[in-house]
């Protein structure tokens, strides 16, 4: 997997961790210093809450990784472990996307290349459980639009309450991920975020077409990759 955390052996991954505590530690300390002398208390509180949650991918998906409650299927492509017949799928986190994104990329070339990663992930889970075809699958995007999703066979449905909460409450960290995504400052449309379902049979059925796509995506990028050397 082409993931430059994971690619690393365990003692720079730490090292890497630390300064990222130490540096959010700081900023939060500094927000409470500013708050005490400022008596602007929701300073401290505002800048604690989107500070831990804009850090806590970087802490939670190796241990999880590890632990094996989340699965990475591609680089940008990840699941949780499968819980009474149901496998959610999830996006990179913005954890992801600052170690697999390359910065010479684009806004095009980086929404191309999360599309077709998401694509591989999908075709790795197919392949995985192509003999549990009543295996239902969940997710939630703002990458991915509708007409997509419903050509690679999933079906659009209602976005839960509670997933939408969690989505406004990662606003910042969400912001930043869009932002890398598009490669410029760019507000997500937390409105336009849709919830896709399907099962394993409606994929295996669309397979050849999410294989064609795939590879249509993979050769673009080859291609500008080519055009840049």
């Amino acid at each position: 997997m082409n993931h430059r955390f994971y690619n690393k052996n365990k003692k720079e991954q730490s090292r890497i961790l630390i300064v990222i505590a130490i540096c959010s530690l700081t900023i939060i300390l500094l927000s409470i210093i500013i708050s005490i002398y400022s008596e602007i208390y929701l300073i401290g509180i505002l800048t604690f809450v989107i500070t831990l949650s804009i850090i806590a991918p970087f802490f939670d998906m190796p241990s999880l990784k590890k632990s094996g409650k989340m699965i990475y299927h591609s680089p940008l492509f990840i699941t949780e472990k499968p819980k009474d017949g149901l496998i959610k799928i999830h996006g990179g986190t913005l954890f992801d996307y600052y170690f697999v994104i390359e910065k010479k990329m684009n806004g095009k070339q980086r929404t191309d290349f999360i599309i077709q990663q998401y694509l591989d992930g999908l075709l790795h889970l197919i392949e995985k459980y192509k003999n549990d075809k009543k295996m239902k699958i969940r997710g939630t995007s703002y990458i991915i639009n509708k007409r997509t999703a419903e050509k690679i066979g999933f079906e659009i449905v209602e976005t839960d309450i509670l997933q939408k909460i969690i989505l406004i409450y990662n606003y910042f960290n969400i912001l930043i991920s869009n932002s890398i995504a598009k490669n410029k400052l760019s507000f997500p449309k937390l409105n336009k975020t849709q919830t896709f379902v399907t099962d394993v049979s409606l994929l295996l059925e669309q397979k050849e077409y999410i294989e064609k796509l795939n590879k249509s995506l993979k050769s673009t990028r080859t291609g500008a990759k080519s055009n840049r050397i």
